[in-house]
């Protein structure tokens, strides 16, 4: 089959198409046709040092999020599954490539009403967002500042935050993405690389920091006391540096996990039932050929993408 490797750590350029044998589904296992795999920016960061949440032992092909359809079960696994449309994590491994096998347990099933490519938009994103607006406890009249507002997590917090009642401001950079952000119902959009967008943004009781570094501070000063902060991403290169002691000195709260393994499941299918009900909307900016991983994770490196970026396998 055809698949990405990943043979040492760098640019973008490290990511090399090539033949790699189809996996074999053991006991408990199903094998996946995969139509969609997703890019993410932690996988970005991933291949350049080799730091993030996956394992790192090279050579090794990379990639967490697929959807396809089940092709083969192995022992053990119903034999109804075969045939089904599916979205799954392969826990970091295996996912830039045409097969992957993972245990039957994980597997989501697609809603009818739902495409495939959305469906995989939403795996990581739809969870993540949909569980840091739980975790927040976005309400009715809150003021809710969404940061990297055109992004895959970004663009749903703006959907979400606003179906809760919020009036949502949105930060992202430059006009394409601020227009894109009002397209989703944010009742103001803000340039971050603009000096004074603090003062246009005002005041907010939540912020959703997928940002970090000066951005994400800043964003921390218009916090009201009472106010909550999810601090979720870096895709500054940089956490944002606030601490417990400066949150409790200011009657924040601070919001760092959005919970257990059960949790993170009942967010993703709620995510993907949201999205077949016509409720929840990911945006998907950028489409390219498994072969040209490199230039995916190229195009999200240089801050030009807006919404998701998916791999066609």
């Amino acid at each position: 089959m055809r698949a990405v490797w990943l043979k040492e750590f760098g640019g973008p350029g490290v990511l090399v198409a090539g033949e790699a044998p189809d996996p074999v589904p053991g006991p408990g296992q199903v094998l996946i046709e995969v139509a969609f795999a997703n890019v993410t920016f932690v996988e970005t960061q991933f291949r350049a040092t080799g730091s993030g949440p996956f394992a790192a032992d090279l050579p090794m092909v990379p990639g967490n999020g697929v959807g396809g359809v089940i092709s083969r079960a192995g022992a053990e696994v119903d034999p109804a599954l075969v045939g089904h449309r599916v979205v799954t994590a392969t826990g970091g491994r295996g996912g830039y490539a045409q097969r992957v096998v993972v245990d039957a347990a994980r597997v989501f099933p697609v809603p009818d009403a739902l495409s495939l490519d959305a469906a995989v938009a939403l795996l990581a994103d739809g969870r993540t967002a949909t569980g840091l607006v739980h975790a927040t406890a976005v309400a009715p009249g809150d003021r809710v500042l969404v940061e990297a507002a055109a992004g895959g997590v970004g663009s749903l917090l703006v959907q979400l935050a606003k179906a809760a009642g919020a009036e949502v401001v949105a930060a992202a950079g430059g006009p394409e993405k601020l227009a894109r952000a009002r397209d989703l119902g944010a009742d103001l959009a803000v340039d971050y690389t603009d000096p004074v967008w603090p003062e246009e943004a005002g005041e907010v009781d939540v912020v959703f920091d997928g940002v970090g570094g000066r951005v994400g501070t800043a964003a921390f000063s218009l916090l009201r006391p009472g106010g909550r902060m999810a601090i979720y991403g870096l895709s500054s290169g940089s956490w944002t540096d606030v601490s417990e002691e400066d949150a409790q000195a200011r009657g924040v709260r601070l919001v760092r996990s959005i919970g257990d393994p059960a949790a993170l499941r009942g967010f993703t299918e709620a995510a993907l039932e949201a999205a077949a009900a016509g409720q929840l909307i990911p945006v998907i900016g950028q489409r390219f050929p498994l072969e040209r991983a490199a230039d995916a994770h190229a195009a999200m490196e240089s801050r030009g993408t807006i919404g998701k970026t998916l791999l066609i396998a």
